[in-house]
């Protein structure tokens, strides 16, 4: 009997490196994955942030613009003169366009697969009208936030 104890001891004093190695790994592999979520989801918040802030920006972008286009005024406030200057129906079948490209995308699901296709698409079309409107945005998108300006 001694001698089955002594082999229990050596053996527990041999296997000592091999169970520690691996409550080591699970207690770090816990920790990491507490870690990555936590950090994912901050990241995620970020970045979620940066494209609700960019596509609000495109609706009231919109929302001015459909404003000024039905208003009878030129872009530069002056009055139209509806004889001598084009319709302005382009511009607001761009901006319908437009707007209804970002009502049909599931924003709020960070999962869906088309999330950065529907992103440039709509900035595809946002360039576009801003060629037939006849300004250079400069959208800047940073750490600190995102800055618009004309």
């Amino acid at each position: 009997m001694a001698a089955a104890q002594e082999d229990d001891m050596f053996d527990s004093i041999v296997m000592a490196e091999e169970r520690f190695h691996g409550e080591g790994y699970d207690e770090g592999y816990s920790e990491g994955v507490q870690a990555g979520l936590i950090e994912g989801h901050q990241y995620g918040a970020i970045n979620g942030a940066k494209i609700g802030s960019e596509i609000g920006f495109y609706l009231g972008f919109i929302l001015t613009w459909r404003s000024i286009l039905r208003s009878g005024t030129n872009e530069d406030g002056k009055l139209r003169n509806y004889f001598f200057e084009p319709p302005y129906s382009k511009k607001l079948k761009i901006l319908d366009s437009l707007e209804g490209i970002i009502k049909a995308c599931p924003w709020e699901d960070p999962t869906n697969d088309k999330l950065q296709e529907n992103l440039e698409k709509v900035r595809g079309k946002f360039k576009q009208l801003c060629s037939l409107l006849n300004i250079q945005p400069d959208i800047m998108l940073s750490k600190e936030g995102s800055g618009f300006s004309f």
